[in-house]
């Protein structure tokens, strides 16, 4: 397998894969909150020492993976129930991956 094709297949950043494998997981159209892909992210790297609000450090780096992923069409960022331009979005979002139409 060469080397472009196993990048373009799984996403280089942990953060990216974490949101990606949570969705995946779900029913189709299942959306998550940034919170809760935050706190997937948290605990795959939580150590003893950790407190329960780890979360919260990833909660930069789930909205900038959300958004590169959006702007690849790899999945959807929803405000009020309804897809938003990855580019200008701001508020309470959801992640969802994209349903067919």
């Amino acid at each position: 397998m060469s080397g472009d094709a196993e990048q373009a297949e799984s996403p280089d950043d942990p953060v990216a894969e974490a949101i990606l494998d949570t969705l995946s997981g779900l029913s189709p159209g299942a959306s998550i909150s940034m919170m809760d892909a935050a706190r997937v992210v948290a605990d795959r790297r939580r150590r003893p020492t950790d407190g329960a609000e780890l979360w919260r450090r990833y909660m930069n780096a789930v909205r900038q993976q959300a958004t590169h992923l959006a702007r690849q069409g790899r999945l959807e960022i929803l405000r009020k129930g309804q897809p938003v331009d990855p580019k200008n979005f701001k508020g309470v979002v959801r992640l969802r991956l994209p349903v067919s139409d």
